[in-house]
């Protein structure tokens, strides 16, 4: 087997025994991205050098006898809106082009120290705004599945990494759907952790109270390994939770075997029906009958505050990303434009965030500024924080009830690139499903369940907060019944 089919498991394991080398497996997926990625550009940054002397220290430690970690030698593609010390960060916006921090972010020493091989920096909508990976400043990514059709965003030059095989596992980042979303459309697993549970240090802020980074792979184990190897506290993120981070691996590996009688899942039925692609739909309940044969108890939930988490969410981020972007200001770092030493500071400031953000960024922060603005801040963000509220009230009267709950990931397939660029409203609508775990901050993760017309759909499955290891329990028992029905891994369907 190639190295760049292989798991992420599968490699560790290949690299543990002897069997290969973390060099060669790194070696293997950069000529993977030499052949694909003119055409994906899922990633803007490499770091060759830093890779590959990172993967010899695993082989030399591994010939000195010394035991590895459970993803030494593993490449991974790393979001660029992550610091990484020496490695330019972008965040995907001219505003930060050349920038190279000075430090590692808390989730990229914890995969150094596992031994993982971070292979460079993917591509993004900037800022992370967006749900197509269109709003980057350096091109679009595109669908490994399509090359006419959108990875997702946010995270889509991670998701398109990953469902391209240039790398088994990747680092995303969910503020509204980031992670999930791209990975229903691109075949793939991703997963929202609870809030709180991944260090945030490092992590360039859109929205700082619904920020999360989280793990993509191609299997249900591949993410419950890496998100075992970025979770825990950090004394350096203030929101860091400190309780100790549930066992997800062995979640997964106990979903695998399908059984999950004596649990309840919950259908929301809010999050379905009219605007939604008969496809997705018709996968999407397929599933549901599967989990059912498999032993748990489904029941219909309503939700109703969910309705209204769209409008909320377009009024709290935006107006975080709006206090959060003001740090741009063309002195202390980044672009600086129209400095000619006779420009006031104002000016300079002005020229420079004409120049290096935007529509979309520019957008969201007009929005959030007026919402945060005198007379209309109760109206407007403070409203949507009561909604707030209510959603998470919603989702606690919904696990009186369940376990788990279920939804599409998304409302459609990947789109086509350039569908949706000049109608906002449209796009935002791509994160109608994900919209309200992001808000109560609870995990969710989603699992590839089926296709509709030869494109990936994914399985959304919520959890209460703190009980990731669910989520990654009945997507494990997805995985092995949507495998079982369609004959092979979804993956394997894709003609890439």
């Amino acid at each position: 087997m190639q190295p760049i089919t292989m798991t992420a498991a599968q490699i560790a394991d290949a690299v543990a025994q002897g069997q290969i080398s973390a060099r060669e497996v790194a070696q293997a997926h950069f000529d993977q991205i030499a052949s694909v990625d003119t055409e994906l550009n899922a990633f803007l940054t490499l770091d060759t050098e830093g890779a590959l002397a990172a993967a010899d220290a695993i082989d030399s430690a591994r010939a000195d006898g010394e035991k590895l970690p459970a993803l030494a030698g593993v490449p991974l593609a790393l979001k660029d809106i992550i610091v990484t010390k020496d490695v330019e960060t972008t965040a995907a916006s001219k505003i930060l082009k050349g920038w190279v921090p000075p430090y590692d972010a808390t989730i990229v020493r914890k995969m150094r120290a596992a031994g993982i091989v971070v292979l460079g920096k993917t591509n993004l909508d900037e800022f992370a705004m967006g749900s197509s990976t269109e709003n980057s400043a350096f091109g679009a990514t595109r669908n490994p599945w399509d090359r006419t059709r959108t990875p997702g965003g946010s995270s889509g030059g991670s998701s398109a990494a990953v469902a391209g095989y240039e790398a088994p596992l990747a680092i995303g980042t969910d503020t509204g759907g980031s992670i999930r979303q791209p990975a229903a459309v691109t075949g793939i697993v991703g997963h929202k952790p609870t809030y709180g549970a991944v260090s945030r240090y490092g992590l360039i802020a859109f929205s700082s109270s619904l920020d999360q980074a989280g793990p993509f792979g191609r299997t249900v184990l591949d993410a419950a390994l890496l998100h075992e190897a970025i979770a825990g506290h950090d004394p350096a993120d203030s929101t860091s939770l400190t309780a100790p981070a549930p066992d997800v691996v062995a979640a997964a590996r106990e979903g695998a075997d399908a059984d999950l009688t004596g649990l309840t899942v919950g259908v929301v039925t809010e999050l379905g029906g009219a605007g939604y692609e008969a496809g997705v739909s018709a996968a999407v309940a397929a599933t549901i009958a599967q989990l059912s044969n498999a032993g748990a108890k489904v029941v219909e939930i309503s939700c109703p505050s969910f309705d209204y988490a769209l409008g909320a969410y377009y009024l709290i981020a935006p107006s975080e990303a709006s206090s959060n972007l003001a740090k741009f200001d063309a002195v202390r770092f980044g672009l600086r434009v129209g400095d000619n030493g006779v420009a006031s500071l104002e000016e300079v400031m002005s020229q420079t965030r004409d120049a290096g953000f935007g529509a979309e960024v520019k957008r969201r922060i007009i929005l959030g500024t007026y919402a945060l603005s005198s007379g209309y801040y109760d109206a407007y963000y403070g409203q949507a924080q009561k909604v707030r509220t209510l959603i998470s009230r919603d989702f606690s009267k919904a696990f009186e009830q369940c376990d788990v709950l279920v939804s599409p990931t998304s409302p459609t397939v990947a789109f086509p690139l350039g569908e949706r660029v000049d109608d906002p409203m449209a796009m935002y609508a791509a994160d109608l499903c994900t919209l309200p775990a992001s808000l109560a901050g609870t995990p969710a993760i989603s699992v590839p369940c089926g296709l509709s017309e030869g494109l990936p759909v994914g399985l959304q499955v919520m959890a209460p907060a703190f009980a990731d290891d669910r989520c990654y329990r009945v997507a494990a028992a997805v995985e092995t019944l949507t495998t079982a029905a369609l004959g092979k891994p979804l993956l394997a369907h894709s003609t890439f």
